[in-house]
């Protein structure tokens, strides 16, 4: 069992910058991909960014691509999401999530990540 406590999200202005971070609790976090994800009010939740469990392999969703970065400290059971660059449509609830399954490839898919974070709120005005 994995539980996911995300932190760092806030009111910022367009064009501005946060760093999201996610702590995992447990001893096999350095064996999870991890994902963040984004929900807006009235919309799906949608994949953000993935990131292997050794880091070396990283993924982008296109409408974030440039600007975030997925990084992650194994020895501080962490995943950090960097924004730069925001703009309003980025304001969303951002939960990170943890694939509890070994692949050779990762996932985007929010049916393949079994532990989610409670969220965090990102708001980012114009």
């Amino acid at each position: 069992q994995v539980q996911l406590v995300e932190s760092g999200g806030g009111l910022v202005q367009a064009g501005g910058s946060l760093r999201l971070s996610c702590a995992a609790s447990g001893r096999f976090f350095s064996t999870y991909a991890m994902g963040w994800f984004r929900q807006a009010p009235g919309k799906e939740r949608e994949f953000v960014a993935a990131i292997s469990k050794s880091g070396s392999s990283t993924y982008y969703a296109d409408s974030v691509k440039g600007r975030f970065t997925i990084s992650r400290d194994n020895a501080k059971n962490t995943v950090y999401l960097r924004m730069n660059s925001l703009k309003p449509e980025d304001t969303a609830v951002y939960y990170c999530a943890a694939d509890g399954v070994l692949r050779s490839k990762i996932q985007i898919g929010i049916s393949f990540y079994d532990y989610w974070g409670q969220g965090t709120q990102v708001t980012v005005s114009s």
